[in-house]
């Protein structure tokens, strides 16, 4: 897993509202331009170095495209990353129709199957 790559758009998307809210509503569309705008440069202002050889796996494109959290944790993604971001989409929604904290208990529901296993490494 390209955990860096990964993290890094988690992170960017979810500080983000415009992104945010794009990812939301068409995550595919979102990723080929985040990856096109964002995901290769570095630095803090991200225009003055670029960098060819970052990219997701195939697995990684689904599970973002899909907004699957489950196979993000797996693979090695931040698990505070994947929760405020998916908490960002989704929390609202959820709220409306299931009230506090619904989505946070799905979330700990679909994750439930780690319990008592070592987290997965976020090492690079």
């Amino acid at each position: 897993m390209s955990k860096y790559y990964v993290n890094k758009f988690l992170y960017q998307v979810d500080g983000n509202p415009l992104l945010l809210a794009d990812y939301k509503a068409d995550a595919a569309a979102l990723l080929v331009r985040w990856e096109r705008d964002y995901g290769t440069h570095l630095g803090i202002n991200h225009t003055i170095e670029r960098t060819s050889w970052l990219g997701f796996t195939d697995r990684e494109r689904q599970a973002l495209i899909e907004h699957d959290y489950v196979t993000l944790f797996e693979l090695g993604a931040h698990f505070f990353l994947c929760l405020t971001i998916f908490i960002a989409i989704y929390d609202d929604d959820y709220a409306a129709r299931s009230g506090p904290l619904a989505f946070q208990r799905e979330y700990a529901q679909k994750l439930s199957h780690w319990i008592g296993k070592d987290y997965p490494t976020v090492a690079l």
